[in-house]
């Protein structure tokens, strides 16, 4: 019974530092409004929300992670994919979950 509590205390103390650590931020490059190309897609991007209009705008929750961008709609699962294929402060080319490649300017 002695062991057990030093053991305890460490993963306890383990676990509240990891709850209290803050998620990275998203990648600054990404925020902002774009265009793609051809125009008829707008993709808005802020520190938390993901809000594509193709005709009609749909704002998800999202998060990055390496280089796909996660995105869902109130947190529900499973997560819509977008790859990064090229970012740049003016250019961001988009691979969809369908795998077409879009390309967004601002």
């Amino acid at each position: 019974m002695k062991k057990f509590a030093p053991i305890f205390a460490a993963v306890a103390g383990m676990l509240l530092v990891y709850s209290c650590s803050t998620a990275p931020a998203p990648n600054k490059k990404l925020e902002g409004n774009w265009k793609s190309k051809d125009g008829s897609t707008k993709l808005s991007i802020t520190d938390k929300d993901f809000i594509m209009d193709d005709g009609q705008a749909s704002k998800e929750d999202y998060f990055v992670k390496s280089d796909t961008i996660y995105t869902s709609y109130q947190g529900s699962r499973p997560y819509t994919k977008f790859c990064i294929k090229e970012l740049t402060d003016s250019k961001l080319t988009l691979c969809y979950p369908d795998s077409d490649i879009v390309e967004f300017s601002r």
